[in-house]
C-alpha cells in the first residue's frame, strides 16, 4: 500500500512538473503580448541610455510590440534598480544595468539576461587642464595632490571605480565629484568645473572629435576595435591598467526561464544587425554577444575585482 502510494504522489509530481513546463512554453511562445517597459536608472544622454535607444528600433521591430524608456535616476542607479526589483517576474519591465545599479547587495534580486556591452572607457581631460597625456597628467597630479576633479556617474559607477583604481595603482590623489549620471558630469566637464572624466565613450566621442575635450587614453588592456588610435593607459604609463564599463539588460529575479531566453535571444539579434554594430563602435562602444548565462559569469568576475579595489582602498560607495 506505500508503494502503490509512493507510485501515485511520483506520478503526480511528475505530472505536475509536464504541466508547469508546458504552460511556461506557451506563455514564452506568446511573449510579447504587450508593451515592454526598460527602466534606465540614469538621467537621458549617459552610456547606458544611449544605447538602448539605439537599440531599441531593432527590438521593436523582433518583438512586434511597443518599448517604453522610462529614465529613473538617483542614488548611483539603486532607485531605478529597485523599481525593476520590485515589478513582476513576467518580463515585461526591464533594466538597463551597469557597474553602480547592479552591485553585489542587490544582484540576487535580478535575472541577468544579456550584455549589450563591455568597452573601454576614454581618460577625457578638460583643454583647460593642459594636460596631453597619461604621463603628463600623473605628473601634474603628484605636484597638486587632491586638486584634479574627476567627475563620475555617481558613486559606485564604472566611471568612479575606473578613477580610482588609476589613483591606486599611480600612486595619486584624485578629488571624486559624483553626479547622478553620465551626461550631468559631462555638462560640468565642458564648462571646466570639473577637469576628467572616465567616460564612456559614445558618451563624449562627439566633443572629442569636435577639438573641446581631450582623449588621453582608453582603459582597456588592449585597443578597442571601435577606437583603434587612441593609445590604452597601459601603454601610456601605467602598465597593468584595465578596465571596462558594461551595460546590460535584467529582470526581476523569478522570471521564468523560457522568457529570459526569449528576451536574450531579441537582444542578441538586434547587436548582431550590421547596422548596429557600426553605429555602435562608430561611437565607441563594441557589441556584446552570449547567452544569459555567459553574462552572469562575466558580472561574478567584474564584481569580484571591483570588491576587492573598494575594500583595500577603502574607496566610499553608495
Amino acid at each position: 500500500m506505500n508503494m502503490l502510494r509512493r507510485s501515485l504522489v511520483c506520478c503526480l509530481t511528475i505530472a505536475c512538473m509536464l504541466s508547469c513546463a508546458s504552460s511556461l512554453a506557451q506563455v514564452a511562445n506568446s511573449f510579447p503580448s504587450k508593451s515592454i517597459r526598460i527602466v534606465v536608472p540614469f538621467p537621458p544622454g549617459g552610456g547606458a541610455d544611449t544605447l538602448i535607444r539605439l537599440l531599441t528600433p531593432s527590438m521593436l521591430e523582433l518583438w512586434k510590440q511597443s518599448l517604453v524608456i522610462e529614465n529613473r535616476p538617483g542614488a548611483s542607479g539603486s532607485i531605478g534598480a529597485e523599481l525593476v526589483a520590485q515589478s513582476p517576474a513576467d518580463g515585461y519591465t526591464l533594466l538597463m544595468g551597469s557597474t553602480a545599479a547592479i552591485t553585489d547587495k542587490n544582484i540576487s534580486s535580478f535575472v541577468p539576461v544579456a550584455l549589450v556591452s563591455a568597452s573601454p572607457y576614454l581618460v577625457t581631460a578638460s583643454p583647460s587642464l593642459n594636460v596631453s597625456s597619461i604621463r603628463g597628467l600623473i605628473a601634474y597630479a603628484k605636484a597638486n595632490p587632491g586638486k584634479i576633479r574627476f567627475g563620475s556617474s555617481g558613486s559606485g559607477s564604472a566611471s568612479h571605480l575606473a578613477g580610482e583604481l588609476f589613483a591606486s595603482m599611480a600612486g595619486i590623489d584624485l578629488l571624486h565629484v559624483p553626479y547622478k549620471g553620465t551626461g550631468q558630469a559631462l555638462t560640468d566637464l565642458m564648462a571646466g568645473h570639473i577637469d576628467l572624466m572616465f567616460a564612456p565613450a559614445q558618451t563624449v566621442m562627439p566633443q572629442i572629435e569636435t577639438g573641446k575635450l581631450l582623449a588621453l587614453a582608453q582603459t582597456g588592456l588592449k585597443r578597442s576595435e571601435a577606437l583603434p588610435s587612441i593609445p590604452t593607459v597601459s601603454d601610456s604609463g601605467l602598465l597593468g591598467y584595465n578596465a571596462v564599463g558594461w551595460f546590460g539588460l535584467f529582470v526581476p529575479a523569478g522570471t521564468p526561464k523560457p522568457i529570459v531566453q526569449k528576451l536574450n535571444q531579441g537582444v542578441i539579434a538586434a547587436l548582431s544587425q550590421e547596422k548596429n554594430r557600426k553605429a555602435m563602435i562608430e561611437r565607441g562602444s563594441e557589441p556584446a554577444s552570449g547567452s544569459s548565462e555567459d553574462f552572469a559569469a562575466f558580472l561574478r568576475l567584474d564584481q569580484a575585482k571591483w570588491a576587492k579595489l573598494i575594500k583595500e582602498n577603502r574607496v566610499a560607495v553608495q
